[in-house]
């Protein structure tokens, strides 16, 4: 205030010398004297006209400070009023504005309950100051710094925050949560049990619960005329009334309409009138139907008052607004036909069945050029009141087909329901479907006149045209094809039904030419050949047994459209699907096609070879051999398929005679030599058997032909030949495990324990890979007693052949058969470990298990192992043990499906089947057995490789295999 009053002394000064006492002198500045002053004479003071010194405040040694003038501060100023700077920016330009921005700005709260020991003050508390650049560059640094901690603890906190939220869930889980596994059980609920659940309890007490009713008994007509007759003799008071007033006796309160005039007794006939037509009356609301019933049985009164009940099952209040919403629809546009039909059937639904007709038949009224609405209306009528619509809706629309079939459909009587379509067809000459309503009802000679008039008004209708050529003679359906393919050249059925024609009458060489002539015909008119849809034609053409014709359409349309390099994969994949439809014939005829082709392809040959094999004769299948060993003579397969089909037919030499033809074109090849040693020996021709396998050891010496001749040697007794012929096979061939397995095996059956063991060890040496020789010697030591010494051996042999579910599965059933079942449960844990997707082991686990959760186990195996046979049989067996024979049957049929060499999968299926089958499915098992010819399966060849069953064919086998099989499971 000081420096304000000195900034503004000079103003103050005049007015301090003209009215203001006490301001004289106050100025900073000389004094203004008045003219006639008596002090104008005398010498002026020395500081007068000087600067005033620095920090003066006049005034301030005598008190005169701290007061203002208006005149200092300027005017009183609105709020509203605009500020002086005509620029100043939106929110600053009028003085309230400022005042309130000034305000906001001291308004700071630096109070201490807006203080926090970590954050310090809510607020910033610089934000008065000025912000500048150097301000931004820290808050950007301090932004990223945040930003990266925030990043580091991200994961570490998202994941707590999950845990904790997961924890919460599972200490406080929603209602829903709780419920949700019974949920999911009410899936396997079923109707029946739905019904028995009990309904809530009545908390009422037993008079609450049991009211009695008022019982109310009809009275007789004999009654009320007896009351009559003596309520007319009443002349006294009755004492019991008191003194209540006198009662109306009780006749006299009876209507007067029920009195008989003239008389006082009751009309009883207007009462039976009027009950008889209360009854019609519900009669014929009951019978009113649309099937046009009239006849009620009376009876079944009671149950056909249900049908007064409506259907719907909605809510009102939808069929309400649905009815209104129609009802818009059918005012504003009155010539909609589906607001009609929409109306009608509204009304239908909810069982307001007359409203629905009303509703269409006005339909009819206001749309009468409408097929769908004039067809609604004949559904809803009954029986002679829709011929009575259908025949005005004739009047209205002569040309509409569907209201013709409509008509004849409402006709009971064959004569009628022609005489309507004759009506039609005089009206609607072109069309084909009542053509084809009206052929079907006539006999076979009317049915030929009428389709000759019929092709006539419908030239390009295909079906007319065939369904004419079938009902006529050959000479005239010939020439009736030829007039159909004038009036129709892009059409192909034409074109094949000629073909099967020709067929049919015998003139198979015409076939090739019609089919030849088709493709060549459809082309020059611009139809594109679809391969597809020619070879389903050929397909229909194999069912309807036109074989020729078949065979045509696939050698003239089996080349188009395929590129060369693709052709055989493209042929191969149409046989099999055509093998799929079951049309035999077409496949063969692609084979036939595509070996032209490929005269040399030993595949495409194999392919035909085990077509004729599975679809085909024993004749087709060796004249298709014999053309085969002659292009592909280097192909042993083919040789040893001809060779064998001539034995299962028992012709030795002929299939002798194969073999040597084999011998010229494959010299010294081993499956030769080994084919015919064991023809030989299967028709007990020995010597020659030995004599064979001599000359292939000079000629062609391999381990396998030693191992045969060792094998001969041992199933016809001679020990000593076979333990010699084995010796010298391991001098050339001692890394072949099985001469050590037979070697072994040979000293077991002499019970000389120390050299099977022997020979089991040099063996393991030479081949330690070989699992089956670990098998063998492990067997060898649990038989002499040494379990220890086997437990060693198979846990050697893991360690030697890590991930092999075969020694894992024995170790398990060492300790299993041990009767240590919890070291086996341990064991099958570690080896389902080490081996998790071994079907093996997951069907043993299954049995391991104790029966209650054998059904979990078994989940568990098909969930790792789902097309595994062996699993697929633990489940087949698992069925089985609890009886469920349908599930069992299914589950056999897939596995021996899925593998069809396994022998233990068909002799378990064939003892099922002598358990529970007919002996036609126990024939059945047993023939597609013998067909796959099993080699492998732990049972089976227990039995097939045993030297007793050398010569046993594959049903014996299976049979004895099953006789061996206990239901322990």
């Amino acid at each position: 205030m000081a420096s304000a009053a000195a900034k503004q002394a000079p103003k103050t000064a005049p007015k301090a010398s003209a009215g203001a006492t006490g301001a004289a002198g106050a100025g900073g500045g000389p004094p203004i004297m008045p003219l006639a002053s008596p002090l104008m004479g005398k010498k002026k003071k020395p500081f007068l006209g000087m600067p005033a010194p620095l920090g003066y405040v006049p005034g301030l040694g005598r008190g005169a400070t701290g007061f203002t003038t208006r005149s200092d501060i300027g005017p009183a100023r609105d709020a509203n009023d605009p500020v002086d700077d005509r620029h100043a920016p939106p929110g600053k330009r009028t003085v309230g504005d400022q005042m309130k921005k000034s305000q906001d700005d001291d308004d700071e709260d630096l109070n201490d309950t807006n203080y926090d020991e970590f954050n310090g003050y809510a607020g910033s508390l610089f934000s008065s100051g000025p912000y500048e650049k150097d301000d931004e560059e820290a808050d950007a640094i301090y932004a990223a710094l945040d930003k990266r901690m925030d990043e580091r603890r991200k994961e570490r906190r998202e994941l707590r925050e999950k845990e904790e939220i997961e924890k919460y869930r599972m200490e406080r889980p929603k209602i829903q949560q709780q419920f949700s596994d019974l949920k999911r059980k009410l899936a396997e609920v079923s109707e029946e049990e739905w019904l028995s659940i009990p309904e809530v309890g009545d908390a009422r007490n037993k008079r609450q619960r049991n009211p009695r009713y008022e019982k109310l008994t009809p009275v007789p007509d004999s009654f009320f005329s007896k009351h009559l007759q003596t309520g007319e003799n009443h002349t006294s008071v009755d004492p019991l009334q008191g003194l209540g007033g006198l009662n109306t006796p009780y006749p006299g309160s009876m209507t007067p309409g029920l009195m008989t005039p003239g008389t006082g007794e009751l009309d009883m006939r207007k009462i039976g009138q009027a009950r008889n037509t209360l009854m019609d009356m519900r009669l014929s609301q009951v019978s009113d139907s649309v099937s046009g019933q009239t006849v009620v049985d009376p009876k079944g009164y009671l149950t056909d008052l249900n049908s007064m009940i409506p259907t719907y099952g909605g809510d009102i209040s939808d069929i309400k607004k649905a009815r209104l919403l129609l009802k818009s629809v059918r005012e504003t546009n009155p010539h909609h036909p589906p607001a009609w039909i929409a109306s009608a059937r509204l009304e239908e639904v909810t069982g307001k069945l007359q409203v629905a007709r009303n509703l269409i038949m006005k339909g009819t009224e206001m749309c009468p050029k409408s097929e769908d609405v004039w067809l609604e209306a004949a559904r809803l009528q009954p029986g002679d009141t829709a011929k009575a619509v259908v025949a005005q809706a004739v009047r209205h629309m002569p040309q509409s087909v569907r209201i013709y079939i409509r008509a004849a459909e409402l006709e009971t009587d064959v004569r009628a329901k022609k005489r309507v379509l004759r009506k039609a067809l005089e009206n609607v000459s072109k069309s084909v479907r009542l053509w084809k309503t009206a052929v079907e009802l006539e006999e076979p000679e009317d049915a030929r006149i009428m389709l000759s008039r019929a092709v006539e008004c419908c030239p390009t209708s295909v079906e007319l045209w065939l369904a004419l050529a079938r009902l006529e003679t050959y000479e005239n359906a010939r020439r009736v094809l030829n007039k159909a393919r004038e009036n129709i050249p892009t059409d192909r059925h034409i074109w094949i039904t000629a073909a099967k024609l020709e067929e049919a009458n015998g003139n198979t060489q015409m076939v090739d030419k019609i089919i030849d002539r088709a493709i060549t015909s459809l082309r020059a008119n611009g139809v594109e050949i679809n391969r597809e849809q020619w070879i389903q034609d050929a397909e229909e053409c194999d069912k309807a047994g036109s074989v020729a014709t078949c065979q045509a359409v696939i050698r003239a349309v089996i080349g188009i459209g395929i590129e060369e390099e693709d052709c055989k994969h493209t042929w191969m994949e149409d046989a099999e699907s055509c093998v799929a439809h079951g049309a035999l014939e077409c496949a063969r005829a692609i084979y036939a096609h595509a070996l032209q082709v490929f005269p040399s392809k030993k595949s495409v040959w194999l392919r035909a070879a085990y077509f004729e094999k599975n679809h085909g004769t024993r004749e087709s299948l060796e004249a298709l051999l014999q053309r085969a060993v002659a292009h592909c003579p280097k192909a042993e397969v083919l040789w040893l398929m001809g060779a064998k089909s001539k034995w299962l037919a028992e012709d030795v030499p002929a299939a002798r005679s194969i073999l040597a033809l084999a011998f010229q074109a494959n010299p010294n090849s081993e499956e030769i030599w080994l084919a015919a040693v064991k023809l030989e020996s299967e028709n007990n021709e020995y010597e020659r058997a030995r004599r064979l396998l001599a000359k292939a050891r000079s000629s062609a010496p391999t381990a396998r032909v030693f191992m045969k001749s060792v094998k001969l040697e041992w199933v016809l007794g001679n020990i000593e030949a076979a333990q010699e012929l084995c010796t010298e096979a391991l001098k050339h061939y001692e890394d072949f495990p099985k001469l050590w397995m037979m070697r072994g095996q040979i000293e077991e059956q002499c019970e000389n324990m120390d050299k099977a063991r022997e020979a089991y060890n040099q063996g393991l040496k030479k081949c330690p890979h070989s699992v089956p020789l670990w098998l063998l010697l492990s067997r060898l030591e649990e038989r002499v007693g040494q379990l220890t010494r086997a437990r060693a051996i198979l846990e050697k042999a893991r360690l030697k052949n890590p991930q092999s579910p075969e020694l894992w599965l024995e170790s398990v059933r060492l300790e299993f058969r041990a009767g240590l079942k919890n070291i086996a449960n341990t064991l099958m844990a570690k080896a389902l470990q080490e081996c998790p997707n071994s079907g093996i082991l997951w069907a043993e686990a299954v049995f391991l298990e104790a029966r209650p959760q054998r059904k979990t186990k078994s989940v568990d195996a098909l969930k790792k192992c789902e097309h595994d046979p062996h699993v697929l049989l633990a489940v087949a067996k698992l069925f089985w043990s609890e009886r469920k024979i349908t599930k069992a049957r299914e589950w056999f049929l897939r596995t021996v499906k899925i593998e069809p060499d396994l022998g233990d999968a068909w002799a378990l299926f064939y003892k099922f089947e002598m358990q529970h089958g007919t002996e036609e499915q126990q024939e059945e098992v047993r023939k597609r057995c013998e067909n796959a010819e099993p080699r492998h399966g732990e049972l089976w060849c227990a039995e097939s490789k045993h030297v007793l069953n050398w010569q046993k064919k594959t049903g014996e086998i299976l049979a004895e295999v099953a006789s061996k099989i206990k239901n322990t499971f």
